[in-house]
């Protein structure tokens, strides 16, 4: 039998709950193996200043899942350098695993974009893409989805951001771990 593995791209500046609960209700309703996180090198459709490193990004997707035997990383886009495009990580997937079947996940925020995503068509025959709700999305969800419910919260990883530099706390929006690590390393603002 073919393992069932769920990739689920993203910036993650930083990793917050909405991300794992997203990535556990994905898996649990999809019966999927495990879910692969992969913080981009490049996001090609949300260009931003003050970005923390890929490597950063990565420690920090690590401490948040480092619970979840069902969750692992991967350096892969954050390895090959430049604008991550989704069409090259799942051919680079498929080519390591040639027997796996791929399911992509994507947030309400992705989802209206996707029509600009590159090669999308042959995207499509490459993975199933499976689509979790966001708070406040309401654009056009392309018909193709696989939808996935999971609770919502209203966080985003902006708006996280915001708080930290501004003193606020995070406690109980970002897992522990990862509140652990943006204060040792002063990332965000942090003093």
């Amino acid at each position: 039998m073919s393992e069932r593995i769920g990739l689920f791209g993203g910036t993650f500046d930083p990793p917050h709950l909405a991300h794992l609960i997203m990535a556990e209700e994905a898996k649990n309703a999809l019966n999927l193996d495990e879910v692969w996180f992969i913080p981009v090198h490049t996001p090609p459709h949300k260009q931003r200043e003050n970005m923390i490193s890929g490597e950063e990004r990565l420690m920090l997707v690590e401490a948040a899942i480092e619970d979840n035997a069902g969750f692992r990383t991967s350096s892969v886009e954050i390895e090959r350098g430049g604008p991550s495009y989704t069409i090259d990580t799942v051919r680079y997937f498929k080519e390591q695993a040639p027997g796996t079947e791929f399911f992509f996940l994507v947030g309400g925020d992705m989802a209206d974009q996707m029509d600009k995503w590159k090669d999308i068509e042959k995207l499509r025959r490459l993975v199933e893409f499976i689509f979790v709700n966001r708070p406040g999305y309401n654009g056009h969800k392309p018909s193709w989805l696989t939808q996935v419910e999971a609770p919502t919260m209203h966080v985003s990883s902006s708006m996280i951001r915001r708080r930290l530099r501004d003193g606020e706390t995070v406690r109980y929006i970002v897992p522990g771990n990862v509140l652990k690590e943006i204060e040792r390393k002063k990332l965000y603002g942090q003093k």
